[in-house]
């Protein structure tokens, strides 16, 4: 293939590499002067774990300047452009609602009318408004303080707010959005220290539980000292209340309150799609063996270990219990507009502190006098174990390094569903539902499925859910069985749930397979203009100059083609077509796709192609996946038979170094 030189024509350099210059190249005396992104803290050059080399970020909040005072916990990416605005067909960068829900096996539909609290230091005007917008966009029901959704109070209970702060703005957007996402149907009270001490942050903790909050999120820290103890009692002993707390985002290290024996300290993860296994997903440590960055973990100098806990290389309270996707390199779409520009990709243990909260709320009301810290521990067959990875040295090295079990970066691994998150032996019910394993069946045929589940407590009576249904089958609430006819074939992941009167509830995922009746499908191709030779786009809609002649880049066949990115500076392209697939049809999308890039690095995903049907993301590629000609792709949109499905691939590029990704001759063939 021909290099990408026609849409570009000037060089700059990125560490030692020859790149194409950008806007932020000035003239200055005779000489070319760069202007390079602000990163004010970039992940090390030797780091040995692809995911947190891949992206550069910074911290929201600065480092605590005196003892007492904390920092949050949230990293922004500083190598992604932030848009108020999307262009229509795209989504945002990063993680979002669904990609969470099917990571964590969790249930949307659980936790309706609980009250999730999030504690943060100084103001964000903008929280309600921000908030309403993130939901909108991934269509969650509205969340605002007339519906009695959201309710915001400084840390006396009352509407006397703090001075307002961009950088905790930031945190407080990362958190409502990760509750949202998590949990839609819960409520979100939103509590506002003065200032980042320790004493008013935790007089904000205190605030929430008076206010009724049964899961309190809290996604900042600061070093150990001695006067934890005096905090553990005075803030975080509250039985009965989830407290969850982030781990720290600087390596192997604790901090607190993290270290408190009353909270679930939440450490992190780098989260990735994986084809072809089971779960779908794969984890590791966040964080590399050089630290420096990371889930942060270790032996507290200072807190007694809870009871719950039984490592034996740590005579004090070890860190972390859990842990949740927190890499900003596989981050999570974050909606900010105080002092911010709109949608951003964050990451850092802020994030997983709510995303933990969120799926205790999911499992249920804690039980009164218990410690919900030690449920994890009571249930670790219902969680993810993460086993590679380290985020530092150290001499014990499960406190650094990812292993079978327990390890401090990760602590017993990630939400399997909500079941580890219901009362263990120190109380609380726990409801289990057995996995029926894959199901099958054909278009047009009856079928019938009993969901069985148990509860650990005698006389419960238990409600039943199921989510992802193949359409024509509805769950019967009150008996837990699935039944009626199926119209549209393909293949549904199907979680089915449990809860009873005290809120616990329990969940398992399956796939039911929907066959087509034989002969009732007409084969055909249903994309127009599908190598692009009418020289126009349409029925396609794209970005401008996306439909392309030129010579840069060679057509597959015929002279045109789709030709997204390749400018060497931050851009983004979109293309895309809206089709109806025929009920009762085994669908196929296929397209032959060349990426060619000026950057080297074998690491780093700096520019990126995703491909989408309507809000689902397909397939993903990036520079690090360039080839030398076309390669031909196909997805199966078998479960989309029957529905009006919007298809989009979207390009974003970064401020240097081209990546072209070229599409052409598509179809989407029914059979």
């Amino acid at each position: 293939m021909q290099s990408t030189v026609s849409r570009h024509a000037r060089r700059v350099t990125r560490g030692g590499a020859t790149a194409l210059l950008s806007a932020a190249a000035l003239v200055s005396g005779g000489m070319l002067a760069f202007a390079a992104p602000s990163v004010a803290s970039a992940v090390p050059a030797t780091a040995t774990t692809s995911h947190t080399s891949a992206a550069h970020a910074q911290r929201l909040c600065s480092e605590p300047t005196k003892p007492g005072y904390m920092a949050c916990h949230a990293l922004a990416r500083t190598d992604l452009q932030q848009h108020l605005g999307l262009t229509p067909g795209l989504l945002p960068s990063g993680y979002g609602p669904t990609d969470l829900q099917s990571a964590y096996a969790l249930s949307a539909s659980a936790g309706a009318g609980a009250t999730v609290a999030i504690i943060d230091a100084y103001d964000d005007p903008n929280a309600e408004s921000d908030l309403a917008t993130y939901r909108s966009q991934y269509g969650l029901p509205a969340c605002t303080t007339a519906n009695g959704c959201f309710r915001k109070a400084d840390q006396n209970g009352g509407t006397s707010y703090p001075t307002a702060d961009s950088g905790w703005a930031g945190e407080i957007s990362l958190d409502v959005d990760m509750v949202s996402a998590v949990c839609p149907q819960c409520h979100i009270l939103l509590v506002e220290a003065n200032q980042p001490s320790m004493a008013d942050l935790g007089a904000a903790v205190n605030r929430a539980v008076t206010m009724g909050a049964k899961y309190v999120s809290n996604s900042y820290g600061g070093g150990e000292d001695s006067t934890d103890p005096a905090s553990d009692s005075s803030y975080f002993n509250h039985p009965g209340v989830a407290i969850t707390v982030s781990s720290g985002d600087s390596g192997y290290g604790v901090e607190y309150p993290a270290a408190s024996q009353y909270v679930t300290a939440v450490g992190g993860t780098s989260l990735s799609r994986a084809g072809g296994t089971s779960r779908g997903w794969s984890e590791s440590v966040w964080g590399t063996s050089s630290g420096g960055q990371g889930a942060g973990s270790g032996c507290s100098g200072y807190t007694t270990k809870p009871s719950w806990q039984k490592d034996t290389g740590c005579a004090k309270r070890t860190v972390a219990d859990v842990s949740a996707v927190a890499d900003p390199a596989t981050g999570l779409a974050v909606y900010d507009s105080y002092q911010a520009s709109g949608w951003n990709v964050y990451g850092g243990t802020s994030a997983s502190a709510p995303i933990i909260a969120s799926v205790y709320a999911l499992a249920g009301t804690p039980a009164a006098g218990s410690s919900p810290a030690s449920y994890p521990y009571a249930h670790t067959s219902s969680l993810n174990d993460v086993t590679s990875g380290a985020n530092g040295s150290c001499a014990s090295s499960y406190l650094c390094t990812a292993k079978s079990g327990y390890d401090g970066p990760t602590g017993l691994g990630t939400p399997n569903g909500a079941a580890a998150f219901t009362g263990g032996s120190t109380g609380g019910n726990t409801v289990t539902v057995t996995n029926p394993g894959p199901r099958s069946t054909t278009v047009d045929t009856a079928a019938s499925l009993q969901i069985q589940a148990t509860d650990s407590a005698s006389g419960q009576t238990l409600t039943y859910s199921a989510t992802g249904l193949p359409p024509g089958l509805t769950v019967n609430t009150a008996t837990g069985l699935i039944s009626g006819t199926p119209t549209t074939a393909g293949t549904y992941t199907v979680t089915a749930g449990a809860q009873d009167t005290t809120n616990a509830s329990g969940s398992a995922s399956f796939t039911w397979t929907v066959t087509p009746v034989g002969g009732s499908c007409t084969p055909a191709q249903l994309l127009g203009n599908q190598g692009f030779e009418s020289g126009a786009a349409a029925p396609w809609s794209a970005s401008s100059g996306v439909v392309d002649t030129s010579s840069g880049e060679a057509a597959h066949s015929g002279s045109w083609k789709a030709w997204l990115d390749g400018y060497g500076s931050t851009h983004s392209d979109s293309l895309a077509q809206t089709v109806t697939i025929p009920a009762g049809c085994h669908a196929t999308l296929s397209y032959f796709l060349h990426i060619d890039t000026a950057e080297t690095t074998t690491a780093t995903a700096y520019d990126k192609l995703t491909v989408r049907a309507n809000s689902t993301t397909l397939a993903s590629y990036s520079n690090l996946n360039k080839n030398t000609g076309y390669a031909q792709k196909t997805l199966d949109l078998s479960s989309y038979a029957g529905q009006t499905v919007t298809l989009t691939f979207g390009g974003a590029e970064d401020s240097s170094l081209q990546t072209s990704f070229v599409i052409d001759d598509t179809a989407l063939s029914t059979s």
